[in-house]
């Protein structure tokens, strides 16, 4: 085997990946039990075994294998065998498990404010105007010192919109109460969808996703997806939220003689679904720009069309399992795929792409100076992993021996936005019950009904948001049972106002 490459696949000839071009990215294709599965394992168990961290979902629940030895089967015997893979053992691969919902692995968090309010507004599927309207809200925030941590700060901010509309829109521009609380309606189907257990404390740090097992190989990060997946938009704006913080938080690495982590996106068509220009845009963007970071990103699909162009262009390493023609959209698909690679005179590409069985793939990978070498008809390297899920007990074993346990079970409340308007609305309660005696105490002496408080002056936004609290939390107090202690109505009724 040359210095330096990774062998992933043998036919008439031998097909080499070069570890320096891994951060250019990749794409694996291919229609439905062709392999792509076991094409996206092999490849995170390469990239660990030379030292590289990985990160992907596991859509299905079989990747979490990658953690388990595999099985002796003679078709893989046959296999190593032909290729050459001295080296070829049967072993299981250092893993962490994560999981949004907190039941398959490590909790894994990001608070409102990481998200920011491009991603907010993809996440529910916001308007224009909307979109704005959010902007706003981020930079009212901001600018109050009111950290958006939780669901339940974001809720408090934007309660705060609709009862001071006229207020903001006086020192920041014109705020729709309608459309304010229109994005506060689509925030309940996100909760059902368990947004709520996401957003809050302590959020992931990005250093623990680049870590390596005590033999040097790169850890592979697995999140449980199977249940996030069914909820489309949250699952392709999470991993674009982790894309971004890499892209944002790692140093520039420039050349390298291999990446610095390896990102799958499985189901990647799920990014690009309705998703506006601007997104794709930014996706775009990041894609190309996070290579000098270190990352590479690695798109698995069925079909290439389903990757816009001007992230397809930016796709150096590719990988395409068998696609059927039965269709004309079909066969757009097959012709697609078959131009997406550089011509070798002995293959007709597209007949190709049609008859591969499973485990075969047509590949092409970046040469040593980033040219995409000709297309290659090979068997895929097989993994020594299992190619099937881990047990209940397995997963519980492993989630006992993670390093990182202990670091991001136990949620951290600390205070925040919803915290510090609370405090605000409990004190003008108690201000203005205070006013209310002693106007009563003087109307007394007097003889008179006692005169409505004058106003202080222009009000700022925390001022406005706590005298609007209070002016709801008045009104309920009047119909509580007496004697409940007041902090702890004042939060029962607040938590029951921003619901």
């Amino acid at each position: 085997m040359p210095e330096n490459k990774i062998l992933m696949g043998q036919g008439t000839a031998k097909a080499f990946l070069e570890p320096s071009m891994a951060n250019r990215h990749g794409l694996i294709t291919g229609a439905t039990g062709t392999g792509k599965t076991v094409t996206l394992q092999m490849m995170a168990e390469v990239f660990s075994e030379i030292g590289v961290p990985v990160f992907v979902a596991d859509i299905k629940g079989d990747i979490a294998g990658l953690s388990q030895a595999g099985k002796t089967h003679e078709k893989i015997e046959e296999r190593v065998k032909m290729m050459g893979l001295d080296d070829f053992a049967y072993r299981g691969n250092p893993v962490e498990l994560w999981d949004l919902y907190r039941k398959k692995g490590l909790p894994l968090r990001a608070t409102v404010s990481d998200m920011g309010p491009d991603l907010w507004s993809r996440l529910l599927e916001l308007s224009e105007a909307q979109s704005t309207t959010m902007s706003l809200l981020f930079r009212v925030a901001d600018d109050a010192g009111l950290l958006l941590l939780d669901m339940k700060d974001l809720k408090a901010a934007l309660q705060y919109l609709v009862d001071n509309a006229d207020t903001v829109s006086g020192e920041y521009g014109q705020v729709s109460k309608q459309t304010v609380q229109t994005i506060q309606r689509k925030l309940l189907p996100l909760e059902e969808q368990g947004g709520e257990v996401f957003f809050g404390e302590p959020d992931l740090d990005i250093s623990d996703l680049i870590v390596h097992d005590g033999k040097g190989r790169g850890v592979i990060n697995i999140i449980a997806a199977e249940e996030l997946v069914l909820h489309p938009v949250l699952y392709s704006t999470f991993l674009l939220w982790l894309l971004s913080e890499l892209f944002e938080e790692l140093p520039e690495r420039g050349d390298a003689d291999k990446p610095l982590l390896v990102f799958f996106f499985d189901e990647a068509h799920l990014l690009f679904n309705d998703a506006p220009k601007a997104l794709v845009k930014k996706i775009e963007q990041v894609v190309r720009l996070i290579r000098s970071k270190g990352v590479g990103v690695y798109f698995v699909t069925q079909s290439p069309l389903d990757i816009p162009e001007e992230v397809l262009g930016q796709l150096g390493n590719r990988v395409q399992h068998a696609l059927r023609a039965f269709t004309p959209k079909d066969q757009k698909a097959v012709k697609s795929a078959a131009e997406t690679f550089r011509a070798n005179p002995d293959i007709d590409t597209g007949k190709a792409i049609m008859e591969l069985g499973v485990g075969e793939a047509l590949v092409s990978f970046l040469d040593p100076k980033g040219v995409p070498g000709m297309v290659e008809r090979v068997f895929v390297r097989p993994p020594g992993c299992r190619l099937g899920p881990v047990t209940d007990e397995e997963r519980r074993e492993l989630l006992k021996s993670s390093k990182l346990r202990g670091k991001y079970e136990k949620d951290v409340d600390r205070e925040s936005a919803f915290e510090i308007l609370a405090k605000k609305a409990e004190k003008r309660v108690r201000e203005e019950k205070a006013e209310e005696t002693e106007g009563e105490k003087d109307a007394g002496r007097a003889g008179k009904k006692p005169a409505a408080a004058k106003g202080r002056g222009r009000q700022t936004v925390a001022e406005s948001f706590g005298k609007s609290m209070a002016r709801s939390i008045g009104s309920t107090i009047g119909r509580e049972i007496a004697g409940k202690a007041g902090a702890r109505l004042v939060r029962g009724i607040l938590g029951s106002i921003l619901r």
